[in-house]
């Protein structure tokens, strides 16, 4: 599998090859065929709800639209922005069916990444050179940006719907804000915010899911923590939260949690698990997959950590995640003497632990 996609009826996945809420899963093979496929040996079961022969290009890039019930592809072989509709069966199974007229071609480069933003303005498409568009829902190029590093690694939209990043062989993350009007009408690509801090090329970058923190990995070794909730538009830059070191084997990839407590990464074939509060390993899974991994995706509750490589899709249990609220929510019960609040700590510690307990089979 080559990416990986999870989606619910009534939002728009964003994040291209990942997209992640958690109803439905959505994979696709570089040999041209787009599946969503089982996964017999990862903790979550997946039945199979449909299979899609995208006759025969080489399918490299996709995103998911749940809100127009579509899905859209890069078909390398005809260098095709393509369109699927999903209609749902009465048996909960789907169909698919190309629209009629693919997106022009506009790239001079293959593209690489594909994101659709979560309030359905506007999809993005980047490029290999240093090019990322950003088109209409309707196929129409909004605005070109020249991103300036070189090349491009790896670009996305954030889960919010508002920016648009990037980063390649210079070694920074560039983020742009794509401006609409009162009147929904799209304005401009303004500039944002960059982070800045590693010594060479980025490998890939995460937001979280309300894009007031991102995580970063590059080829210096280290995966960088970020506070991005600034005032941009006074040019206050992010704040470096912290660092940490890490094996990077080509090709990397780091996701980063909804909620912004755990970071994921993956290195060749090997994932390890860090927290955010202090950058401290705390799973490592050697050879998850045959060959490298491509993609990394968490679920939008934060619960489950998705990977993909080879043939083959894991999912994993976030236990990180749910050590990391008990230890959270604990700290904060110690300093509040308010009984609402208390009880509300109480209960988000409690679930945390019953979740633990139901993934261990014992008490944590």
């Amino acid at each position: 599998a080559a990416g990986i996609f999870m989606w619910f009826s009534g939002q728009i996945s964003q994040h291209p090859a990942c997209c992640t809420h958690g109803r439905c899963l959505l994979s696709f093979l570089s040999a041209g065929a787009s599946l969503s496929p089982s996964a017999a040996e990862s903790p979550v079961s997946i039945p199979v709800a449909a299979r899609l022969g995208c006759g025969g290009p080489f399918l490299n890039s996709s995103d998911c639209l749940s809100l127009c019930r579509a899905f859209i592809v890069w078909l390398a072989n005809g260098e095709t922005i393509r369109v699927y509709k999903m209609t749902k069966k009465d048996d909960g199974s789907f169909t698919f069916t190309a629209t009629s007229g693919d997106f022009p071609k506009k790239h001079k480069a293959p593209v690489i990444n594909i994101g659709i933003a979560e309030t359905g303005k506007f999809i993005m498409t980047a490029s290999s050179d240093t090019t990322i568009l950003i088109w209409s829902p309707k196929g129409e190029v909004l605005a070109s940006i020249n991103t300036n590093q070189m090349n491009n690694a790896y670009a996305t939209v954030s889960p919010c719907g508002r920016f648009v990043a990037s980063c390649g062989f210079t070694p920074d993350v560039k983020v742009w804000e794509v401006c609409f009007g009162k009147n929904g009408d799209f304005r401009e690509v303004a500039r944002a915010f960059e982070l800045k801090g590693h010594t060479a090329g980025i490998y890939s970058f995460s937001f979280s899911n309300d894009s007031r923190r991102m995580a970063t990995v590059s080829k210096d070794g280290t995966w960088k923590f970020w506070d991005t909730d600034v005032e941009y538009k006074k040019q206050q830059d992010p704040y470096l939260l912290l660092t940490g070191k890490c094996e990077v084997t080509e090709p990397c990839r780091i996701a980063l949690s909804p909620d912004a407590r755990v970071v994921a990464l993956s290195s060749g074939t090997d994932i390890v698990v860090y927290n955010t509060r202090r950058g401290e390993e705390e799973e490592r899974f050697l050879a998850v997959h045959g060959q490298c991994i491509t993609d990394l995706a968490f679920d939008t509750n934060s619960r489950y950590l998705v990977s993909c490589g080879d043939r083959a899709i894991r999912v994993f249990h976030n236990t990180a995640g749910h050590r990391a609220v008990v230890e959270e929510m604990e700290t904060m019960l110690k300093k509040t003497g308010n009984k609402a609040t208390r009880e509300r700590l109480e209960q988000q510690i409690s679930s945390a632990r019953k979740a633990l307990a139901a993934i261990y089979g014992k008490k944590h």
